[in-house]
């Protein structure tokens, strides 16, 4: 059974831009998914890249009028310029670590759910109510907001490091079990040819 390591940050508009495709490939393949919320600023620092607010304007330009054109081709509800962006992810990224493992609900559904909060529905996701609202719609229980705080910080510091030893140095990112990397909601196409065994 194919095996996919999801890397992603609560905060990229672009991992909200995938949307639900990942985990449509992955049914179609029984491929299963490891979720791997991640400190995407760190993950910038040590792997070449600039934080968006530091890339030259044209490179700031560029993504400004990127992102609403693959939300409206995609049919996604997107605000380029959310309210409450940037914010603090430990807390949406705690939750995912958590509902993971807790298990018994959809995580590839909760993890939309927080990107969309952000990236549609201007809301806070380092809120605590908004994080609960996103877990229960998902199907797991809401407390899990407030349990596992410190295996769940464990986890997102252990996932950067694997992060980088994998060679992963942006969101979304995806990495199968033979070694394949894919960075980019726009690369989701080519990593169900490779599960397909056509690349």
């Amino acid at each position: 059974m194919a095996h996919i390591d999801y890397y992603l940050s609560t905060l990229s508009p672009f991992a909200y831009l995938a949307g639900t495709r990942l985990e449509e490939i992955a049914a179609r393949h029984g491929a299963t998914i490891t979720y791997k919320p991640l400190d995407i600023m760190a993950l910038f620092a040590r792997t070449g890249g600039t934080p968006p607010a530091e890339r030259h304007p044209s490179r700031q330009a560029w993504r400004a009028q990127d992102l609403p054109r693959q939300a409206r081709k995609l049919g996604l509800p997107l605000n380029p310029q959310p309210a409450h962006w940037p914010t603090n992810p430990a807390p949406s990224s705690y939750a995912i670590i958590a509902a993971q493992g807790a298990g018994g609900g959809d995580v590839g559904g909760l993890v939309h759910s927080i990107l969309r909060a952000c990236w549609a529905e201007e809301r806070d996701i380092a809120e605590d109510n908004v994080v609960r609202d996103c877990l229960a719609a998902a199907g797991f229980d809401p407390g899990l907001a407030d349990s596992g705080l410190l295996s769940g910080a464990e986890t997102y510091a252990a996932n950067l490091e694997e992060a980088v030893a994998a060679g992963v140095f942006g969101s979304p990112f995806y990495v199968t079990d033979g070694g394949q990397v894919f960075w980019g909601q726009d690369r989701l196409e080519d990593l169900d040819l490779q599960l397909s065994g056509k690349l």
